[in-house]
């Protein structure tokens, strides 16, 4: 129940999951949200920049079929990290590599990374399951919220804390209260997402 002076960052990822991705984006429009790009959005905005469908995915296509020119406007708008310098706290989709300058990362790395492999690789935690969290080696500053890498609960470290808890896969939708941090949770009324 966003009040008037309050400012909504949705973390990314609002298409391609639940049934209605159109629907998703008018939410966050009409709720004067601000979205960061995902690595979802990534894939589809390069998709409609290029018109290459080579990457795509099979739910993909269904999303495109929904989105109108305000959607795509609004995905367009998404940008890929948010410094609130008076909490020295970074919005970022998916992290950052911790061994390096998080103001120079590129997109599409922390768009994706979830985890570390050999020789600090960033990768995604597909790639090897058993694989550390970027977030476990993150020291700070700046302190980082971040989404992409669905859990049970809340992933707090020292410097970070991972949000997505998988409301989609039938979880729960979980919001971050700046600057105190509060955790608010709501359950998924259903399962909109098989894996």
């Amino acid at each position: 129940n966003p009040r008037d002076r309050d400012r909504v960052v949705f973390l990314g990822d609002l298409i391609n999951r639940g049934p209605d991705s159109h629907a998703a984006l008018k939410l966050a429009r009409d709720c004067g949200g601000q979205s960061l790009i995902g690595n979802h959005e990534v894939r589809l905005l390069k998709y409609h920049d290029s018109g290459e469908a080579k990457g795509l995915k099979p739910n993909d296509f269904k999303t495109i079929r929904q989105l109108t020119d305000e959607d795509w406007a609004y995905l367009m708008t998404m940008r890929d990290r948010i410094h609130i310098r008076k909490w020295d706290t970074v919005l970022v989709h998916g992290g950052f590599h911790p061994y390096k300058a998080w103001q120079s990362q590129p997109r599409d790395l922390i768009t994706e990374i979830q985890t570390l492999g050999p020789d600090n690789r960033p990768q995604r935690r597909a790639d090897d399951p058993s694989a550390p969290s970027w977030a476990d080696f993150w020291t700070g500053p700046p302190f980082v919220i971040y989404g992409h890498t669905p859990r049970s609960e809340v992933y707090e470290m020292p410097s970070s804390i991972g949000i997505d808890t998988g409301c989609v896969i039938g979880g729960k939708l979980t919001a971050c209260i700046l600057p105190e941090r509060e955790i608010i949770q709501v359950p998924a009324a259903k399962v909109y997402f098989r894996r």
